[in-house]
């Protein structure tokens, strides 16, 4: 499991020329089954994306499909975690 944190180091305006390309990237990798959640920091500052099911060399190569990562707007911090708690609901999340 990861939880990959984006930071802007562009201006929002340039951030939200992507953003459209950017949103059609998360779902084709929603529909790999790689990325479970994703959103906005509060404030605006950059996003959050919690991925499985791959290897951290995979997840490497996954974000530089990223537009954000491609046009140099966002940096990217990968942490790895096992989850050995959860909610009832999110059960299927442990190891």
């Amino acid at each position: 499991m990861f939880i990959i944190s984006l930071t802007y180091i562009k201006p929002l305006e340039e951030v939200d020329v992507l953003l459209e390309e950017h949103v059609v990237y998360l779902k084709e990798q929603y529909d790999l089954g790689h990325f479970l959640a994703s959103g906005r920091k509060v404030p605006r500052t950059g996003g959050m994306i919690l991925a499985r099911g791959v290897s951290r060399e995979d997840i490497e190569t996954i974000i530089t499909l990223d537009p954000f990562y491609r046009h140099g707007v966002a940096k990217y911090e990968i942490t790895e975690f096992s989850p050995t708690m959860t909610s009832d609901e999110l059960e299927f999340l442990r190891e």
